[in-house]
């Protein structure tokens, strides 16, 4: 099992646009990933999850994935959210 923290850093925060794009990375493969927000675990598979944590810019999220291929997962996914910021800006 592999944790790591990340940081919203786009301005619109995890709105529809964003969680969608975060779970067409994480459904690539194969590993499980849940996403820790406040007191919230949710699946980082599930679109609804994700825009229900309604995550703002500058919050932070840790994400803890499980599988064979969790750390090209959390790679991927580390890169979309803090460099790429969503492709949004």
């Amino acid at each position: 099992m592999k944790k790591t923290e990340v940081t919203i850093k786009n301005k619109a925060g995890l709105h529809a646009r964003p969680s969608s794009l975060f779970v067409q990375v994480a459904s690539k493969y194969d590993a499980d990933i849940n996403i820790i927000y406040e007191d919230e675990v949710i699946n980082g598979k599930s679109i609804m999850g994700l825009m229900l944590l309604a995550a703002e810019q500058g919050r932070t999220l840790i994400l803890e994935c499980d599988g064979e291929d969790e750390e090209q997962m959390i790679e991927e996914l580390v890169d979309l959210v803090e460099v790429k910021k969503f492709n949004e800006e």
